[in-house]
């Protein structure tokens, strides 16, 4: 009798998108995080790594592994690009709505699909090239109609931009530190290294990076915890699991959740076009994840019978 079990890199696979679902949702929800935070961006980005990179290096610690110096050159790369990131999206969403500053990002699937069949021979399939293209139209179609809003600002977009291209970098290099460092490892350096780009450029725009206020403490901590550690420990640890394009794509659901927790939370209006173009992200995302072929299950051998 033969027996088919899921092979190692087919559990891998679906970890990894079960991970990075959860990654998703932890990151869509860091935008309506953020307006609740009485200060500027930069030092919601300093203090919040701050508290991020010590909870993983106390973590490590009493698991008896430390960051090296090895550890921290090889996450410089990603580091500086998340903290380029948090600094162009935490001032995007201080400028314009939650909406337009997680949808801008979200186009960055067209950004990194050209690094991953470069730099990692993936193979993308023109049917998912195309549903990819229908779910960022539809993000696009999200943007423009909130931009007649009262929060929107183009200087925000235009930080968007801006975190769009980081936000892509940092997709990068952690698919780039497989075998090189633990996911652990990479998250805490990171984490460190975003720290002190967010506190240096604070410090040369003269922004305020003085200790928060015992109420922006409850925020702050809820970020770093969930769209922080739960978000990029997850996100870092399910990028060396699934093809870096995947991953990518599946981003495009971070404005989905984002609108929809800042409409409950926030108050910011949905129209029904939204609410449709909404939908078929979520549509064309869910074609992508279903017509993923699937590793060759694992045969057991016969035992031979007499």
């Amino acid at each position: 009798m033969n027996e088919q079990q899921p092979s190692a890199s087919a559990r891998d696979l679906q970890l990894g998108l079960a991970g990075t679902g959860i990654a998703v949702i932890a990151w869509g929800t860091s935008g309506v995080i953020i307006k609740a935070i009485d200060m500027g961006g930069l030092a919601i980005g300093f203090w919040r790594f701050s508290l991020y990179a010590i909870v993983l290096l106390v973590w490590m610690a009493a698991r008896g592994r430390r960051l090296t110096r090895r550890s921290l050159f090889a996450s410089l790369p990603g580091g500086i690009s998340l903290g380029l990131d948090v600094t162009f999206f935490f001032t995007a969403v201080k400028l314009t709505n939650v909406v337009n500053a997680t949808t801008i990002g979200s186009l960055q699937p067209l950004v990194v699909a050209v690094f991953a069949a470069k730099m990692f021979g993936e193979h993308i399939r023109p049917r998912d090239i195309a549903a990819a293209i229908v779910a960022i139209a539809a993000v696009v179609v999200i943007v423009i109609e909130s931009s007649g809003t009262p929060e929107w600002s183009g200087a925000g977009d235009l930080a968007a931009v801006g975190a769009l291209f980081a936000w892509s970098g940092y997709f990068i290099f952690s698919k780039r530190s497989k075998g090189v460092i633990s996911p652990q490892e990479y998250t805490a350096g990171t984490g460190v290294w975003t720290a002190l780009i967010c506190l240096a450029i604070g410090l040369a725009f003269q922004q305020d990076m003085s200790f928060p206020s015992s109420v922006d403490w409850v925020p702050l901590i809820a970020l770093t915890f969930g769209a922080g550690i739960l978000g990029h420990s997850i996100m870092n640890w399910s990028l060396v699991r699934v093809p870096l394009w995947l991953g990518s794509a599946l981003t495009l659901l971070i404005p989905v959740v984002g609108s929809v927790t800042a409409w409950i939370f926030l108050d910011e209006p949905l129209t029904n076009v939204q609410l449709a173009a909404m939908a078929v992200v979520v549509g064309a995302l869910a074609s992508i994840l279903v017509s993923q072929p699937r590793p060759e299950p694992i045969r057991a051998p016969q035992v031979a019978t007499t």
